[in-house]
């Protein structure tokens, strides 16, 4: 009588010559491409599921011959066989494996470690695959991509607890990240940046909502992500004339050579607040540093909160003023006094940021008190230039932008805003989306480590940890093992 594994096997051989005879005889010869390769990759995904099937079987034929123990060394006795579900990329796999007990001990199966196989049955693959498109869509969406491409009907809610499985390990990661991964050059300039982007949180209601707002009221209340942004560069030495040139967009500025690019950046979000944002931006500087830098630079839009914060953490750096705020700064007062349309408005913000990008800052101040102090002005009018001398007069110590210049400093803090849009604005303010705050970070990390370039490395990584968690052991799991799988499929 032919064993199970032995029918398996007979099965296969009989579907593989079906895929043979499917892309070889007469009805292939009537159908287009798409039918074919459609066909084709829903018959080896079956195919698939079959061998997972029989390495299963094959592997659960074995029975332990050494001595089984328990947790605490306890000694087990033989008691049967137990089945499971593997749910994997080629669907649901069911399997026997020996299981193991003793009077006041837990059941235990030792296949489970060996083949490290997680605490639900979702598999990691799947999962990794699942949280990867979560990280980017809504989670609809990367359920319904899922469904479409592998015909795998996953729940919401399976995919939400995916998600928070998967971020659990990402401060560990960097924990024990000594220095960034496979940094290819480092520049001599050490750049931190920190900025604040709210998130849109799920409302508790303590009592009914009214039915219309009143003014100033909004039906959804954001919490914070502080995002900060870790990255050295090269120098970029450039004149306060180009510096105005490309602000203000001139067709004919001249080009002052080819920007240097951030590297090793680093990008991080947390729910915690700022003194967490910080403290963790400190530890993953330090690694940063050495004497190969030559300056370190901070940069912010100016919230004062985030200033003090940089300042007190990072004594060492300069703090600089992000020179794009400084200009919307002085658009604004120049739109109040002027109007949107004015044809002189372009040159009203061009003398002022002239001056300004030359480190003329008192004299900046010394013009912007007078406009408030003309007597012509409206009260609206006044009030505008007045917001922009308060902002220009708070942020003074960090506005030496020829000095910076002429060192070849940042001082834009496009990285950071970049990042403010991409790793949460894009994710987490997409259309009606509200987050509870366990599940905003676990997507913010998610996505900062995918926006990193690290996410096979912590992949890697969370597998390792989760066998510890479960079989108490390191998980014998192959470096690069993506890698070594394609090429083993080649």
């Amino acid at each position: 009588m032919a064993s199970n594994s032995d029918q398996i096997v007979q099965h296969l051989q009989h579907d593989f010559q079906a895929l043979v005879a499917y892309v070889t005889g007469p009805e292939a010869r009537v159908q287009t491409a798409y039918t074919v390769e459609l066909t084709l990759f829903r018959r080896l995904l079956a195919l698939g599921a079959t061998l997972l099937r029989l390495f299963f079987v094959t592997r659960a034929a074995v029975r332990p011959s050494g001595t089984v123990t328990g947790s605490d060394g306890t000694p087990l006795t033989y008691h049967d066989q137990r089945p499971t579900t593997y749910y994997s990329v080629f669907g649901k796999v069911r399997f026997w494996r020996h299981y193991f007990t003793a009077r006041g001990q837990a059941g235990h199966c030792p296949l489970d470690a060996e083949l490290s196989l997680p605490v639900r049955c979702y598999s990691d693959l799947l999962r990794e695959w699942a949280v990867y498109g979560a990280t980017d869509e809504a989670y609809r969406e990367s359920r319904t991509a899922l469904e479409h491409i592998l015909g795998l009907p996953l729940s919401l809610q399976a995919l939400e607890t995916g998600v928070a499985e998967a971020g659990q390990d990402v401060a560990n990661f960097y924990e024990q990240l000594a220095e960034p991964i496979a940094l290819p050059a480092v520049g001599t300039i050490l750049v931190v940046q920190a900025d604040g982007k709210g998130v849109p949180m799920v409302q508790l209601p303590t009592r009914k909502p009214p039915m219309r707002l009143g003014k100033g009221q909004k039906r959804t209340k954001k919490k914070e992500a502080v995002v900060t942004g870790l990255y050295t560069i090269a120098p970029y030495p450039r004149t306060p004339q180009e510096v105005v040139a490309a602000l203000l967009q001139d067709p004919d500025g001249r080009a002052p050579g080819a920007r240097p690019v951030p590297v090793g950046k680093e990008l991080r979000a947390t729910l915690e607040g700022k003194a967490v944002a910080m403290a963790r931006l400190v530890k993953r500087a330090a690694p940063r540093d050495g004497p190969h830098i030559q300056a370190r630079v901070a940069l912010t839009d100016g919230a004062e909160a985030l200033q003090q914060q940089l300042l007190a953490r990072f004594p060492k750096h300069t703090l600089v003023l992000d020179i794009i705020h400084a200009t919307e700064y002085l658009w604004d007062a120049a739109n109040a006094l002027l109007g949107d349309t004015h044809r002189h408005r372009t040159a009203w913000v061009r003398s002022y940021l002239e001056a300004l990008v030359a480190g003329q800052t008192e004299a900046v101040l010394t013009a912007l008190e007078a406009e408030a102090n003309d007597p012509t002005c409206t009260g609206t009018q006044r009030h505008a230039v007045r917001r922009t001398l308060g902002y220009d007069r708070r942020n003074r110590p960090y506005m030496h932008y020829d000095e910076y210049l002429a060192q070849g400093w940042p001082i834009g803090t496009g990285v950071i805003e970049g990042a403010c849009r991409h790793l949460v604005k894009d994710r987490m303010e997409q259309s009606g989306m509200r987050w509870t705050k366990t599940g905003a970070q676990a997507v913010l990390d998610l996505r900062a480590v995918r926006l990193n370039g690290q996410w096979e490395a912590y992949w890697q990584f969370h597998r390792h940890q989760q066998h510890r968690r479960l079989y108490g052991m390191l998980a014998q799991v192959p470096e690069a093992a993506e890698a070594q799988a394609l090429t083993l499929a080649a």
